[in-house]
Order: C-alpha cells, then sequence, then structure tokens
C-alpha cells in the first residue's frame, strides 16, 4: 500500500490544488477542545496540505484545518502519525522530516523538532509512540529517536534495522518494524529495543517488508508484512514478548491494527479492502469478515482507532485518495454511531481520542 499511495498522491497533486476553494484559504476561530477526537489527513505527498480536524462529541461538530486556525500556518507535507500524550500532541511529518509538537487543548505550535542526519540529510521520521516521559520516533535512516517530553530535544539515536516503521511498548522493550522499503532487497525483521539501556538487543524474523505492529494484553505482539508486492505475500505473525520468538504466522493480508477486548480489529492490507476484519489473536483465525453490521460502506479504511472505555471503533476513510475524506465511529456491534467529513483534509490516517 505504501509504494502504491506515494504514486498515486504525486500523480494526482494536481487534481487536489485543483479541487480546494478560495474559502480554504481563509483563518476561522477554533472552538474549546473538551471531548473528542483529532483526526490526522496526511494530505498530497507532493504538497504541503496536511490538515487537522477536531471533532467534537457534545455539539456533534467538526472544525477543519484546526491547526492552522490555531497557528495562521499551515503543517507542511505528509503527516504520517500523531499521538496526543500529556500536555502536548506530536505529529510526525514524514517528507518535510520534522515533529510538530503542539499543545493537546489548542493546536498552538511549541516546538518543530527536525529530523536530519549530521550531513544535513533528511530522515524522514514515521511513526511516534509514548514511554515514560519520553517519545520514539522511528525514521527511515534506520534510527528510533528518544525524545525528552519537558526540553523537547532528541537526546539519542538508537540505531534498528532498515527503514523502520510502527513500533509498539511492551513493558520496558520496543518493537520495530523494520520493512527495508527503500531498499533493493526488502528487510524482514523486528528490532527488540531494550529502553531501560536504550539499545537493540535482538532482530527477529518475520515476513517481507513488515510495517504494522499491535500487542495484546497477554504478552504478545502481532506484525503485519506487506510482502515485495508481487511474488512474496503478505502474512501476519504473532511473537512471544517473553521469549522474543515467533510462535505463530499466517498468509493474509492485513494493513492498520488495533487491539481491543480479546480481538484484532484489522484492515485490509496492501491496495485497501472496504472492510475491516475480526480475528482472534489465539490462533489469527478470523471470527467475523466484515466487523462493520449495518451495511455502511466504507472505501478505503485507512486508519483504524478504538476507545478503550466503550469499545467504539473508529475508520479513518481515505475514499479515493484524492478528495476529502471522512471518519466514521460504531459502536461495538459494528453499527454505525456518526461520521464526519475532514474537508479539506486528504488521506486521513490517525485518529486520536481526547478526554
Amino acid at each position: 500500500m505504501r509504494i502504491f499511495r506515494i504514486l498515486f498522491t504525486a500523480v494526482s497533486a494536481t487534481l487536489l490544488l485543483a479541487s480546494c476553494n478560495k474559502d480554504n484559504d481563509s483563518v476561522q476561530e477554533n472552538p474549546k477542545v473538551t471531548t473528542g477526537v483529532f483526526t490526522l489527513s496526511e494530505g498530497s505527498f507532493s504538497t504541503p496540505s496536511t490538515t487537522l480536524t477536531f471533532y467534537d462529541f457534545a455539539a456533534s461538530t467538526a472544525s477543519t484545518d484546526f491547526f492552522k486556525n490555531a497557528n495562521s500556518s499551515s503543517l507542511g507535507t505528509l503527516g504520517n502519525d500523531m499521538i496526543v500524550y500529556g500536555s502536548k500532541m506530536y505529529i510526525v511529518m514524514n517528507v518535510d522530516s520534522y515533529l510538530e509538537v503542539a499543545d493537546a487543548k489548542t493546536a498552538k505550535h511549541i516546538r518543530q523538532i527536525d529530523f536530519e542526519n549530521a550531513g544535513g540529510e533528511l530522515i524522514q521520521p514515521r511513526y511516534v509512540v509514548p514511554y515514560k516521559n519520553t517519545v520514539l520516533v522511528s525514521s527511515w535512516d534506520g534510527t528510533v529517536a528518544v525524545i525528552d517530553t519537558t526540553t523537547l530535544v532528541i537526546t539519542k539515536f538508537i540505531t534498528v534495522g532498515a527503514n523502520p516503521e510502527q513500533m509498539v511498548v511492551v513493558g520496558d522493550k520496543l518493537y520495530v518494524t523494520n520493512s527495508g522499503g527503500l531498499q533493493a532487497v526488502m528487510d524482514s525483521t523486528v528490532s527488540v529495543v531494550d529502553l531501560v539501556s536504550q539499545a537493540e538487543t535482538k532482530k527477529i524474523t518475520v515476513g517481507v517488508n513488515p510495517g504494522y505492529i499491535v500487542s495484546d494484553n497477554n504478552g504478545s505482539v502481532f506484525v503485519a508484512s506487506l510482502g515485495n508486492y508481487w511474488d512474496i505475500g503478505p502474512k501476519l505473525t504473532k511473537i512471544n514478548t517473553s521469549s522474543n520468538t515467533v510462535t505463530l504466522a499466517v498468509d493474509t493480508a492485513v494493513g492498520k491494527m488495533v487491539y481491543h477486548d480479546g480481538l484484532i480489529y484489522a484492515t485490509g492490507g496492501y491496495l485497501g479492502s472496504g472492510s475491516l476484519r475480526e480475528l482472534k489473536p489465539s490462533d489469527l483465525s478470523q471470527t467475523r469478515a466484515n466487523f462493520i453490521t449495518d451495511g455502511t460502506t466504507v472505501t478505503n479504511p485507512y486508519g483504524v482507532t478504538v476507545d478503550p472505555e466503550n469499545g467504539d471503533i473508529y475508520i479513518a476513510d481515505a475514499k479515493n485518495f484524492v478528495n476529502a475524506g471522512e471518519v466514521f465511529c460504531f459502536d461495538k456491534t459494528g453499527r454505525k454511531k456518526f461520521s464526519f467529513t475532514t474537508s479539506p483534509g486528504v488521506n486521513p490516517n490517525t485518529v486520536v481520542l481526547v478526554k
């Protein structure tokens, strides 16, 4: 999906610019952030079109281009991931190669942390996770940056594998998928990092081109590998975090995943699928081919988030990857509760709960 999306969005940049109207350039006053969700829309690969949308639960309204309204300036190009941790939000800007740090309630800019190597070359950060007063950011140069959340300074770069993608923290260990997606021969490993010593301790072999990863509450992590897009297929691998060994692997296409209440909810993998599957963590078998039970149509599920308190599932729909996206909220039975547009945001990929 990653290579396809980059090519598709680069070709469609002109169409995206043509579809934007003058109203999108106006700056409006944001409402007060209470309880709701922020949605990051990555925009086009080749234009500075990343946006932030806030949906207010009480008012049932979406405030679009929230970051621009708060700062009178836009986010940059290709916002790839986002978290809210403590009083701050952290937005990973892949193409522009920086981490935007903003206030979690107002989205007011606090600091921009540039990601470049000693030679000044951009290293393209990808994903961010929190850990004990730090945030950890993977970058395509084969490193994970450790950032102090008080000083907002990178204190260390941990060397992992080629072109790392998603990460998950289990106890004091970090599991990092090494895709090798920019290499002649793709990677097929997960790095295990001891977060106390801040060093890689092991690499675990999984499927080719691992990208997405999630953990359950029983000491396992699950890795979705995309394959090489032509003669090596996708794979879903289960790892025991106590022994750091593979305990199960099945041939199935899985994209982004979340775990909740004994189930894995997984999007459809390479080139997408208009469904969200339910999988059993024990044997990775499918319990439901489509979580959605009321007939609601989701075209291209591009991100998935779960509310751990009530089991609501949020699906970010990228639609056709050119026009504005939409976010759907379903209850735990798979019935739609509400939806909202991310206009002018294109390609929504991350939904973050604010409570």
